[in-house]
């Protein structure tokens, strides 16, 4: 979830392409075939209630920023992530003195893949300030780093809440190169399923069902090997916006994320 820059890295022009998605889709009662011949490879469905599975996922805790001027202090508290009736709520709360607590979360060395149908079921905060994330890195990044670990971002929402955005970040010949489209989010305070389609040679995002996001690859880009999992909600920074000067709590609402070969 890096500072989104549009960058030029081929001589071709990026455009930005912006559709419309304003109906909130119903989600499967199971595990379905999403109609591509995969079966499903994993997911977790957030049953229950109370903590995440560790088996799973990892929290990252602290602040100081994260490269972004970001002002949240991560912690690995159920105050901030939990489990609550099937739905996981990555939550951040204005503290009494006067700090911003959220949670990050990621399936670093636990669930890693590569190539696949990504489908994940969520509803998004609405406050001005907020910064949620739905991303994934390399499985290299503790050993090369960001960029060369490469990094897709499924959704991103920055200080518009009426939009949301897909990108892939990657080294290119020792610069950071990026590609990043947004879609129009009309009905931000309802569920949405956002999805990645990833394989040789392309990478594809679509909202509900309908691609707004395409980019090719090749073997000179970091696109084919294992990537994880990261879910987060940041507050201001480069991208989040100015926050509410009356914030108090908002909310990040993941139903399910599903993963198909």
């Amino acid at each position: 979830m890096t500072n989104l820059k549009f960058i030029l890295p081929f001589s071709a022009l990026i455009v930005l392409t912006v559709l419309s998605c304003s109906s909130e889709v119903d989600p499967p009662t199971e595990p379905v075939d999403p109609g591509t011949g995969e079966e499903l490879f994993w997911s977790d469905e957030f049953d229950g209630n109370g903590a995440i599975n560790s088996n799973l996922w990892n929290f990252e805790t602290g602040g100081g920023g994260w490269g972004n001027q970001e002002v949240q202090i991560y912690s690995n508290s159920t105050k901030n992530v939990f489990k609550e009736d099937g739905i996981l709520k990555i939550k951040v709360i204005k503290e009494s003195d006067g700090t911003f607590s959220s949670g990050r979360i990621t399936t670093q060395d636990k669930i890693d893949f590569k190539y696949g149908r990504v489908d994940i079921r969520a509803k998004l905060p609405s406050v001005a300030g907020t910064w949620p994330a739905i991303w994934m890195l390399g499985d290299n990044f503790s050993t090369v780093g960001w960029p060369y670990c490469g990094e897709i971002d499924i959704m991103e929402q920055f200080a518009d809440k009426s939009s949301v955005a897909a990108t892939c970040h990657w080294n290119n010949n020792g610069s950071t190169a990026s590609y990043g489209e947004s879609v129009a989010l009309s009905t931000a305070s309802e569920f949405h399923i956002y999805s990645l389609v990833w394989e040789e040679g392309r990478i594809k995002v679509l909202l509900d069902d309908v691609q707004f996001y395409v980019i090719t690859t090749n073997s000179s880009m970091p696109f084919d090997a294992d990537f994880f999992f990261i879910l987060n909600v940041a507050m201001g920074g480069t991208n989040g916006g100015t926050i509410d000067s009356g914030f108090t709590t908002d909310v990040m609402e993941i139903d399910y994320i599903r993963v198909y070969q």
